[in-house]
């Protein structure tokens, strides 16, 4: 499940984990823990929101935050 920092318009970035990627094609994403940077509880959410949908026009742009898969990927080394 990738961690994904969310970049929306107007507001602080919301960290979260998705099930998947969002395509070209997609109009929403759904967000399960949605937090800050920090960790602390977004304050337009209740506290017990677990996940929240968020329209593709309301954000600016994804960062996809390293995790576990890196260490699945195989680069090309010199020795």
């Amino acid at each position: 499940m990738p961690t994904i920092l969310i970049h929306i318009s107007n507001e602080d970035p919301v960290l979260g984990e998705v099930d998947a990627l969002p395509t070209p094609i997609d109009q929403i994403i759904k967000v399960k823990n949605p937090r800050l940077r920090d960790g602390k509880d977004l304050r337009y959410l209740q506290p017990n929101v677990t996940e929240m949908i968020l329209p593709m026009l309301r954000i600016t742009f994804i960062e996809v935050l390293p995790g576990d898969q890196e260490d699945e990927i195989i680069g090309f080394v010199r020795e």
